[in-house]
């Protein structure tokens, strides 16, 4: 039997590798792996893995590793704008401590994940939905340091 180290790191590469959308396929590739385990075990790793899902470059929603989101792993982008396509962005707006930030469907949740993480001074938390996030604003801080920080997530900002 295989540790579960060993599994989670199985995870973790047949995730960002492939584009796996359901548990039964990913069941599938681990099992070619070696790995036996019930799809409650697979879901408690996912969990704890904080995979989520996000609509990939053909519409398709597959799982993500957090930090690793679709536009991380495209590789030689033509033009600047392609990032911003492939993170899914497309606009921020202000209104006094709050910002709405929205995406393509199926990214927002993946971005305000990137966004809680960085641990901005600038920014208390964030909401997310399918393609809406509201991210509130710590007092005293400008909407262009809030769009600062931004850009060290969302490149070409």
């Amino acid at each position: 039997m295989k540790s579960k180290n060993s599994r989670l790191d199985a995870i973790k590469i047949i995730i960002s590798k492939n584009e796996i959308g359901s548990q039964e396929e990913l069941l599938q590739a681990l099992s070619k792996e070696g790995f036996s385990l019930t799809q409650a075990t697979l879901s408690r790793d996912l969990k704890q893995l904080k995979v989520a899902k996000a609509a990939s470059m053909n519409g398709n929603y597959v799982y993500v590793l957090p930090n690793n989101t679709m536009y991380k792993r495209m590789t030689d982008p033509k033009h600047d704008n392609d990032n911003l396509i492939h993170n899914g962005f497309i606009s921020i707006e202000f209104s006094s401590n709050i910002a709405v930030i929205k995406t393509r469907p199926g990214y927002a949740s993946s971005l305000a994940y990137d966004i809680d993480n960085k641990n901005f001074d600038e920014i208390l938390g964030t909401i997310a939905g399918d393609d809406t996030i509201l991210l509130v604003i710590r007092e005293g801080y400008s909407h262009s340091s809030i769009k600062e920080a931004l850009s060290l997530i969302i490149p070409s900002f």
